[in-house]
């Protein structure tokens, strides 16, 4: 047998003692997690634990385990929203498929989860924008997916919202731009698979009833034109208008969850000017990279505005209790000491690993505004903190408890 991971090397090394040279149907289930959360495979599928860290095990065959683990590889270097690739083993005894070995995306749910038992108020259109814009981001990247589908897409809470990362990329393929032929194609396939796997969800009696599985795959092509419209558009406006309306094009695009790269004004003798604006395909970052500067967290980028704009609140406070300016660098030190960390570490054991950290600050700071509401005044987080641990945190669903979450309480 051989064996090819990709840096760091001792995550690979910790799963040289697995029995490769096995069936993964045949492997010891004490060598298994259960995952439930996940989604459904047309391969064998497992999931294992190594140093406290989760991965995802896939046969098939050598030709697509190759062309899979050198495609993500790329995806994971250029931060477009895929799973992390860690290596293959291939030339396993008996003409046995290769195995394919990603990292498990922590926190990460499959749309037969979210389709069946929503998360509080997010509907199947909220899933089916977030996959779309994955679909558009991937395609500014020049990547034809080739078998987009819920099945293959896993999705991450986000501040309250979604965001989807690309799972399997066996029949995908790079090009350095896509045709408005190839994109076309791409998306009439997403629509008849995303119709087939909601379906079959209707026929499981696991979708909603006011959910018409043929009217959310019609409306698939729709949103995509709709979104891939809006980032690739030249906009013309009066020259007088300039500075406007190119912040809220560019705002437009931030919200719409898409980085900004080159920009193009090209102006005109009559006092007219055209703005192409290029879009970035990688997972956009401002926000993540700006807190992560301060305080050494990793998280995605909606929860990071979020947790941001409580590190400026906190900054402004801390000014005004001492008079005096607050280097941004100390303030980001202190919040993170005296009121991100407090919180994260007060969540109660049976209950840790059901949301991102993040996510659970997020959720706090929602609470918090409720409560002080109802109150007629601020209630502070620590407060908050605990009415969420006892009426809000425990409603979330024990089976969305993050597998490395339940790897660590064994340990």
């Amino acid at each position: 047998m051989r064996y090819l991971f990709r840096p760091p090397a001792t995550d690979g090394a910790g799963l040289l003692s697995l029995p490769f040279h096995l069936p993964l149907e045949e492997w010891d289930p004490e060598l298994l997690l259960e995952v439930p959360q996940r989604g459904i495979s047309r391969h064998v599928v497992r999931f294992t634990a190594q140093g406290g860290h989760v991965y995802a095990l896939k046969e098939i065959p050598e030709r697509l385990a190759r062309h899979e683990y050198a495609l993500l590889g790329r995806f994971e270097e250029e931060g477009l929203p895929s799973v992390s690739v860690l290596g293959i083993c291939v030339d396993r005894p008996d003409d046995q498929d290769a195995v394919l070995v990603t990292r498990y995306l922590e926190y990460s749910m499959s749309y037969r989860y979210l389709f069946s038992r929503p998360h509080g108020e997010h509907s199947e259109e909220q899933l089916l924008d977030t996959m779309v814009v994955l679909l558009v981001r991937l395609h500014l990247a020049g990547v034809f997916w080739g078998d987009c589908s819920l099945s293959n897409t896993l999705f991450r809470l986000d501040a309250g919202a979604f965001t989807a990362h690309l799972v399997d990329a066996e029949t995908s393929e790079r090009h350095p731009q896509l045709s408005p032929g190839q994109r076309r194609y791409d998306v009439d396939l997403a629509r008849e698979r995303v119709g087939a796997e909601l379906l079959d969800l209707q026929a499981g009696s696991l979708l909603p009833s006011h959910v018409d599985p043929i009217e959310v795959a019609d409306s698939l092509p729709v949103r995509y034109e709709a979104l891939w419209e809006e980032v690739n558009r030249e906009e013309v406006f009066a020259l007088a208008e300039q500075r406007q309306r190119v912040a809220e094009r560019l705002q437009r695009l931030n919200d719409l969850g898409f980085d900004v790269g080159e920009i193009e004004l090209v102006t005109d003798p009559e006092g007219g000017a055209r703005l192409r604006v290029e879009t970035r395909v990688s997972e956009p970052g401002q926000n993540r990279r700006e807190l992560f500067r301060l305080t050494g967290l990793e998280v995605q980028e909606r929860q990071a505005r979020r947790l941001l704009n409580d590190l400026r609140a906190y900054r402004a406070t801390l000014e005004q209790q001492t008079g005096a300016p607050a280097p941004e660098t100390v303030a980001g030190y202190r919040w993170l000491a005296e009121s991100y960390q407090p919180v994260v570490e007060a969540i109660p054991p049976d209950l840790a690993g059901r949301l991102a950290p993040a996510e659970v600050f997020h959720e706090i700071l929602e609470h918090r505004w409720f409560l002080s509401e109802k109150a007629g005044h601020d209630v502070g987080t620590t407060r908050a903190a605990r009415s969420y641990f006892d009426t809000v945190l425990p409603r979330t669903p024990k089976e969305l408890t993050t597998p490395s979450a339940i790897v660590g309480s064994r340990d």
